[in-house]
């Protein structure tokens, strides 16, 4: 069956197809509280006489096994790793398993991929579920064979009576185990991880075949009969709506169909739904491209048509002059007697730190295709979140979310981007005026202009050591636009006098999560600047930043979840990284070293960058160690190290050369060639990772090992040069020395 059919089927043919013909074990969940009681009874049906307490493991008579995806796989591998970890608790030979994405379906439970949490949230439920079948095939042959189950074990797709050696194949035992009780899942046995074969290995991602050889697994791949193709032409300035558009040239042009305004807006709660903009129907996207390039439109435009990142940041410097309690002012937390330890102190750094609206840079640029027909709706879509897209799609189409079916494809990169489904909601309205299926995709323009932005930023920075070299307080004015706003408190859980003040800009730029949001950028600000408290105290970076993490192995949260912070954890990894990068070993001028280090999506990760500068300041990263821990089990190693590889060459990419200038209300940059990502040979010559394992859940790595880098390759500059970064991008500042 091939994957474009699993994208197009109701329920009950979903299910028919998971058992086969001929029978099958398929076993699977509704919901995550259900026990394996509540699965039992409110998850059966019967198909073809199979037993079907729902759909995440199906195995047939001659032995293969299928395990259903159910998470968006958005380049982050999890369409590999949880189905490996579901067949390592079944006991599967992995040769024998294929993998199938599931359409969205509460059977499935939640199906949304962000925030690196898809590993952390499924890891046991995926052992669970393995566990549980291998429970039922355990039984199944220990029935056959009339001897106790606890006699039997699973592996390599078959089920061995330990004592007499005999041995029934996984598809043999098909029948009879689908005639028993699911077992309770919270009370099945696990296996010891030490028994593990398949976690930790090494796998090629189980899509890495269909990739190379162009199969249409991406969302800009898909196809329907009878389907036009459309764009969207929104209004540069956010906030703005057309007017008037010359729509009767534009529907004689070759190939279009059609062309309309659609003036109405859906939010979605802080960020964009639906905003009004200009539709062009045609018979192909180039066409629909073309069309656009003649499109003229007069655009109302709203409040911020005269906004800029100049002005920002004019407006920032101005703020950061006023005294807490100011009206533009807010006091988020105070800690000890700041005023009095800064009095007090051997040695005050004030220094300010900033940073650009930097955009997504999807491979895939942003698309979707709908087909309305009456109050329903399909859609297929890349989207990280099918949760979301269902109920634009449902608020777009103002009927209920029920009525509206989302196929989730392979995505080509998110980010965070693709949490939010403004094209969703923008093919769907498309679709309903032209009353046939439409594919809509935005072109680079589109997608480097009307993103959600990772949002801009200003740190105003006190900091002081005493006199014996401790860091003994710190003050942070941060000013920015919102959606990120007063997160930055890391350092109070370290230092005994602390003062944080923050302060909103009015803007009206679209933002959203950005890889590692929040950690993506608070990282270099903090890393960066303990840097420059550990030499204006005279010692060496690592033992100083050591130093600050105490010798406490947790401490006290901050924030709103306030939760404990694993001190003890970040000094293994900073020690770790130490080691293995040969820290403190004499360079020459123009090369030096520098310290990451973060906690960032429960992951604790350090990293050191060794760098070269040439005297007219030509940057080259020759070389970045990463310790990493994210608990006590790396489940694809292959699949592990990728995402350390790419979080270090993204955040690379991000800090180096990647911003967006804001002028008259709008993004500058139009394309790639006026907004650079990181090319080969820009990239660090070697990337090393040592991943620890730790007695602690799992965590996922789409986004940990992001944070540290920035500040990693800006302390090895300030090594290098004696030049400081405190404006990213990095190309701002002149690296050159003599």
């Amino acid at each position: 069956m091939s994957e474009a059919a699993q994208l197009h089927m109701d329920r009950r043919s979903f299910l028919r197809l998971a058992a086969m013909a001929g029978g099958g074990l398929v076993l699977g969940h509704y919901a995550r509280a259900a026990d394996g009681a509540q699965i039992a009874s409110a998850g059966v049906e019967r198909v073809d006489g199979v037993f079907i307490p729902n759909a995440f493991i199906r195995i047939a008579p001659d032995g293969s096994v299928t395990v259903f995806s159910a998470r968006p796989e958005v380049g982050q591998g999890i369409k590999t790793s949880l189905p490996m970890v579901v067949a390592e608790e079944l006991g599967a030979d992995w040769h024998s398993v294929t993998v199938v994405s599931a359409p969205l379906d509460a059977a499935f439970g939640p199906q949304s991929a962000g925030g690196s949490t898809s590993t952390p949230t499924s890891y046991m439920e995926m052992r669970r579920m393995g566990a549980a079948a291998r429970t039922m095939l355990v039984e199944a042959a220990a029935q056959t064979w009339g001897v106790p189950a606890d006699e039997c074990i699973a592996a390599d797709g078959a089920v061995r009576h330990v004592t007499s050696g005999r041995t029934l194949k996984f598809g043999d035992l098909v029948a009879r185990a689908s005639t028993l009780p699911v077992p309770d899942l919270h009370s099945v046995k696990l296996k010891d991880p030490k028994d593990f074969t398949l976690l930790g290995s090494r796998i090629g991602g189980v899509d890495n075949a269909k990739i190379v050889t162009g199969q249409p697994l991406f969302g800009i791949d898909q196809k329907r009969p009878g389907m036009a193709y459309a764009v969207y032409q929104k209004a540069p300035v956010w906030g703005s709506r057309p007017l008037k558009a010359n729509l009767e040239h534009i529907k004689t042009l070759p190939g279009v169909r059609d062309a309309f305004i659609i003036d109405r807006t859906v939010p979605e709660g802080q960020l964009i739904g639906l905003v009004p903009g200009v539709a062009i129907v045609a018979d192909s996207t180039w066409a629909a491209f073309s069309a656009r390039r003649e499109l003229d439109v007069q655009w109302e435009e709203g409040r911020f048509a005269k906004s800029s990142w100049d002005d920002y940041a004019r407006q920032a410097t101005e703020i950061s002059k006023a005294a807490p309690g100011s009206p533009k002012v807010e006091e988020t937390r105070r800690d000890g007697d700041v005023d009095q330890a800064f009095a007090g102190a051997a040695h005050v750094v004030e220094a300010s730190y900033s940073y650009p609206f930097i955009s997504h840079a999807n491979l895939e640029p942003q698309n979707c295709l709908a087909h309305v027909q009456g109050d329903k709706v399909e859609i297929w879509a890349p989207t990280q979140n099918p949760d979301n897209a269902r109920g634009l799609a449902a608020q777009v189409l103002g009927t209920a979310p029920e009525n509206v079916r989302v196929n989730i494809t392979r995505i080509g990169g998110g980010f965070g981007r693709r949490l939010r489904s403004d094209p969703v909601g923008e093919a769907v309205a498309i679709s309903q005026k032209a009353g046939i299926p439409i594919k809509l995709t935005w072109d680079r323009t589109d997608d480097l202009q009307h993103d959600h932005f990772r949002p801009g930023g200003f740190h105003f920075l006190k900091g002081a050591v005493d006199a014996k070299g401790a860091l003994s307080a710190w003050r942070s004015h941060h000013v920015s636009f919102g959606s990120n706003l007063g997160a930055d408190d890391y350092p109070a859980r370290f230092v005994p006098n602390y003062l944080l003040l923050n302060t909103r800009l009015d803007n009206g730029v679209p933002q959203g999560p950005w890889r590692a949001p929040g950690s993506c950028t608070y990282a270099w600000m903090i890393c960066s600047f303990l840097d420059e408290l550990a030499h204006a105290a005279g010692r060496d970076p690592v033992e100083f930043n050591l130093s600050v993490l105490g010798d406490k192995d947790l401490v006290a949260g901050t924030g709103k979840n306030g939760r404990p912070y694993n001190a003890a954890r970040m000094r293994n990894v900073v020690r770790q990284v130490a080691e293995k990068s040969g820290w403190g070993k004499e360079m020459a001028r123009g090369k030096g070293m520098g310290l990451g280090y973060y906690f960032s999506h429960q992951g604790y990760i350090a990293e050191v960058a060794e760098v070269t500068v040439s005297p007219k300041g030509v940057l080259s990263i020759d070389r970045v160690v990463a310790a990493v821990d994210v608990g006590s089990q790396i489940v694809n190693l292959s699949g592990a190290e990728n995402q350390v590889q790419g979080s270090i060459i993204d955040g690379i990419s991000a800090a180096w050369r990647q911003e967006l200038d804001i002028s008259q209300g709008r993004v500058v940059q139009s394309n790639l060639h006026e907004y650079p990502l990181l090319r080969i040979p820009d990239a660090p010559r070697a990337i090393e990772i040592h991943f620890l394992k730790t007695d602690y859940p799992p965590t996922g790595l789409g986004e940990p090992a992001l944070p540290p880098i920035a500040p990693a390759v800006c302390n090895a500059v300030f090594a290098a040069t004696g030049k400081r970064i405190r404006q990213l991008p990095m190309t701002r500042t002149d690296l050159s020395w003599s």
